[in-house]
Order: C-alpha cells, then structure tokens, then sequence
C-alpha cells in the first residue's frame, strides 16, 4: 500500500474526530449500561453514569484488541483508506449518533462506524473495496446479539425465578438490588472493552495508510488509552434522553429483572469482543430486556416500541452509508 502524503494537521484533526465519535459513542450508549440500574431505583443517575465509566476504562486490562484488529484491517481493503474515506465514515456515524439520540432512538453506534465505512469506501472504490468475510461477521450479529442476549436474559430470568422461588418478594429485591451493582459493572466493562476498540480500529488504519503504522506493528498505546478515556467521558455526561426508552418503555423492570438483563447482556459482550466481533451493546441489551420480560409473560413487553427499536437498527448501515459517501465527497474538496 501507498503511503499518503497527509499534513500534521490533517491527520491531528481526524484522530480528534475520531475521538469526538468515540466520546459520542459513550454519550450516546451510555443509557445501554445504566438504564435498567437507574429505571429500578438501585443508582441515582450520576452515580450510575461515574461507575459506568470507570468500568468502561478499567476494561483496558481484560480484553485483548481482537475487535480494533476486525475494524481496522478486516472491513475494507487497506489500499482504499485514506484521509477523505477516514472523514466521511465518521460524520456518517456521528450524524447518526447525534440525529438518534435527539429522538431518544437507541440505535448502534457500531453499526453507524461499519456503515460509515462501508458509504465511504463505496463512493470512492466501488464494492470491490469491501472485505465481504469482516462484513458479513460483523452484519450477522445484528441478528445474532439481540438473540443472544435475549436468550441469555431470559436464561438468567427462569434460573432465578427457579432458585429463589420460595423467597419473599421483599427478600428478593433487596438481593437483587446489591446484585444489580455487580452486573451493571459487568456490562459497563464489556460496552468499554468492545466500543472503544472501533475507534482504536479507524485510528489505526489512518495510521497505517499514513505511513505512521505498518499492519505488522502493534497498537500504538497512547491509541488505546485515548479511546478508553474518550469513551469513558462520553459515557460519564450520559445520553439521558435513551435511558427511559430502554429502562422503562420496552417493559417494566424491577431489581431482579435488571440484574438478568445486565447479566445475559454482558456474557453476550465478553463472548463477541473474545471472538474479535464488533457488536452493537443496543442490540444486545435491547434483547436481553425483551427476552426478560418476556420470560414472564410476552404481553409484559412492549411490542410496539421494539418494533420502532428494530427499523431505527436496520436504517442504521444505509443512513450513515449515505451521509458517509456525501461526506466522502465534501471532503475531497476542503481536506
């Protein structure tokens, strides 16, 4: 691959994109990793969102940089990146992000990154510059991490119902409600270690595609604890206009339901970002909630607004794809 000849500045400017993404990323899905802890009562909001991202940072030392590996060299062919594809699938994911959380949609700010990159590239290559076996891992588990966290939740719902079901309901919630802390930690730490490494992923390939980086080099580490600082701010101010569509709206959680949905959404997490799979954290605790509340009973969930979750999902790659290729262009023009 030819290196690019990109100014200081270009390059400073884009890595601050970058993280004003991955900053957006936490702010927006913040209400992923605290709204079922909030929603029930167990954290009073800001004490939710400072341990949130603290947990969000601390994931820095358990996992491995598998997802930044897929982001960076696994979704589109490294020949095509350069300065204008990197500027066009970031406005198209900070679009997104921005125009979703102003409606209170809990959408992927995963997805929105992909999308991005795929819009970009496209404009400027063709299809032939997309790498369909990346893609297709990554697009399979839009279906695959709401399943599995509602089977995970609604696991976590029968096993607990099944343990303590000649407990007092007062007994319970008071359990739960320590318990919950635990979980909401538990998944705090998985939206950090799976997140902030698509970010760590598009600093990488400009990186690479400006000469700084080589595809057989390491990560370099002021990368990786920019992005988990970047993200734990994000997620420290908190993106409240999701919280009360994901806590309250989709079904009513008490302590115990909480704890379930965290739980199954977090081993879905630690299992994708092990594999290398960049997932949506939305997704995945949007399923976990439904598969809880519908472990009680199906008319406990509101379908209506999952359903409205759903189309927000599937809009997510085209939208920014399309606000990425426009973008693409405009960038050819002024960077």
């Amino acid at each position: 691959m030819n290196t690019l000849q990109i100014s200081i500045y270009t390059l400073a400017f884009l890595i601050a994109l970058a993280l004003l993404f991955d900053f957006m990323n936490g702010f927006h899905d913040a209400a992923n990793a605290i709204a079922t802890v909030v929603s029930t009562g167990v954290l009073k909001p800001q004490h939710a969102v400072a341990m949130a991202a603290f947990f969000n940072v601390v994931a820095i030392f358990f996992f491995q940089l598998k997802v930044a590996t897929t982001v960076g060299k696994g979704t589109i062919e490294p020949s095509v990146v350069d300065h204008y594809v990197v500027f066009g699938a970031l406005v198209g994911a900070i679009f997104w992000n921005v125009l979703t959380w102003y409606y209170g949609i809990p959408s992927s700010s995963s997805h929105a990154l992909i999308g991005g990159l795929v819009g970009a590239a496209v404009a400027k290559a063709g299809t032939s510059s997309l790498i369909s076996s990346g893609l297709i891992k990554t697009i399979s588990f839009i279906v695959l991490s709401p399943l599995l966290g509602f089977v995970f939740g609604s696991i976590m719902m029968v096993l607990v119902s099944w343990l303590f079901v000649r407990s007092t309901p007062q007994r319970v919630d008071k359990w739960f409600r320590r318990m919950q802390l635990v979980s909401a930690s538990m998944y705090s730490l998985g939206h950090g270690g799976n997140d902030a490494q698509k970010t760590m992923g598009i600093i990488w390939m400009l990186l690479i595609a400006a000469g700084y980086s080589t595809t057989s080099d390491a990560l370099p580490m002021w990368v990786v604890l920019s992005c988990y600082g970047a993200i734990g701010l994000g997620t420290l101010f908190g993106g409240w206009r999701i919280v009360k569509t994901m806590g309250q709206k989709i079904t009513k959680l008490k302590p115990v339901g909480g704890f379930c949905a965290e739980t199954g959404g977090a081993i879905t997490l630690f299992l994708a970002t092990a594999l290398g799979i960049p997932v949506s954290t939305t997704h995945t605790i949007t399923g976990a909630i439904v598969g809880v509340g519908s472990s009680r009973k199906m008319s406990a969930v509101r379908w209506g607004v999952a359903g409205n979750i759903v189309w927000a999902w599937v809009f997510t790659i085209p939208a920014s794809a399309f606000v990425a290729a426009i973008a693409w262009w405009i960038g050819t023009k002024i960077l």
